[in-house]
């Protein structure tokens, strides 16, 4: 059972990893299109603002896990 915790944990934290990624790739290139004048200034502001938000959701949760992590080698066994 606890494979399967940790299985889904995983997939989790990579699901973030990978979204955050896109994210930030869709943010990228909305600027560039902005740049190129084949965007609003609105999408480029969304697209950027939403690559943000799932970057500063990635850096909580390595936050979180690292913290975690520094917790459990502190546990006397």
């Amino acid at each position: 059972a606890a494979g399967i915790g940790q299985a889904n944990f995983a997939d989790t934290l990579a699901n973030v990893s990978l979204e955050a990624v896109d994210k930030l790739k869709a943010g990228e290139a909305a600027a560039i299109a902005g740049v190129d004048g084949q965007a609003s200034v609105q999408q480029v502001v969304e697209a950027v603002m939403a690559a943000e938000a799932s970057l500063q959701t990635a850096i909580a949760i390595r936050d979180k896990v690292v913290s975690a992590y520094q917790e459990i080698s502190r546990m006397a066994i």
